[in-house]
């Protein structure tokens, strides 16, 4: 289901054929002047979890294409991190937020790469980064560009954006939502696109997690706890909050059906982290635009 803003609705119908439904056969790999544009060293001062991201277990699940992989607090709560739908093609939730993507796109927190393939197999100039190296390595090897760095470095492009992306709850990079959405501003051109994925729910917290893995550790490897660092997640309600603060207006609310109608429930502690939502689930979009600049075109 889709809303304009103010909220008006109708069923969403992406045309998946449309959008990378061809199997990913490119290569491309990197850009070849993508290491010319340069990442800073001290990326984690801005919080992005840049070690936690890149080292084990995640970097690990990324390689193999599957979980089981959550966030932890330091209270028990659990969250689980959807590997398998990451790692696979694009599915048709996904494809309802690509199609409305115009120009060059920017996936801030691209992960395994799905999204920038998927994109750039319809010849749209598109760059991915992450701060996980396992991550941009599978992005290069499904035949998309991406960088190793955080949306915090300075980036090739910056204010020349059509599109960027903050889906599969990137939005929490950070744990700044406020923040993360002035920096984005700062990357996408006057009139250009943010698509940014909600949790359904209308929470609005910052909280610090740590990757966890499941329960069987590489033999001889000993398990140690990763490093905590910032996130954050927000529904619908608190993203608009936070982009009125920051020069964003908004543009349509929709909904898209998750995969198997089911979506990972949020586990308090004793409980079993692996229980879905039941059928029904729906994964949340909001579009928002930029303002065009007085005095400037584009």
């Amino acid at each position: 289901m889709s809303t304009a803003v103010p909220p008006t609705t109708h069923p969403d119908r992406p045309d998946a054929a449309s959008w990378g439904a061809e199997p990913y056969t490119a290569s491309r790999g990197a850009d070849p002047g993508a290491a010319s544009w340069g990442t800073d060293s001290d990326a984690d001062s801005w919080g992005t979890g840049q070690h936690a991201w890149g080292a084990d277990p995640y970097a690990d699940a990324l390689r193999s294409g599957r979980g089981p992989l959550f966030l932890r607090r330091s209270d028990g709560w659990l969250l689980p991190l959807e590997v398998e739908r990451w790692c696979a093609r694009a599915d048709a939730a996904d494809l309802s937020a690509l199609r409305r993507c115009t120009g060059s796109v920017l996936d801030i927190g691209c992960g395994p790469g799905r999204l920038v393939a998927a994109l750039a197999a319809q010849g749209r100039r598109t760059l991915g980064i992450d701060v996980s190296a396992a991550a941009v390595a599978r992005t290069t090897a499904i035949g998309g560009t991406a960088l190793h760095c955080s949306v915090f470095n300075s980036l090739p492009g910056e204010g020349t954006w059509d599109t960027a992306l903050l889906l599969d709850g990137n939005i929490g990079i950070g744990g700044d939502p406020r923040a993360l959405l002035a920096r984005t501003a700062e990357l996408v051109a006057p009139h250009g696109l943010l698509i940014v994925e909600t949790t359904p729910a209308d929470v609005d917290e910052q909280v610090r997690v740590r990757v966890e893995g499941g329960d069987h550790p590489r033999p001889g490897v000993p398990r140690t706890p990763g490093d905590l660092f910032p996130w954050a997640r927000v529904g619908a309600p608190a993203l608009l909050r936070y982009a009125a603060a920051t020069g964003w207006i908004p543009a349509e609310q929709w909904t898209a059906a998750h995969p198997a109608g089911q979506a990972p429930a949020v586990a308090q502690p004793g409980q079993s982290p692996a229980v879905p939502q039941s059928p029904g689930a729906e994964r949340c979009f909001v579009s928002l635009s930029r303002p065009a600049v007085p005095g400037r075109r584009g």
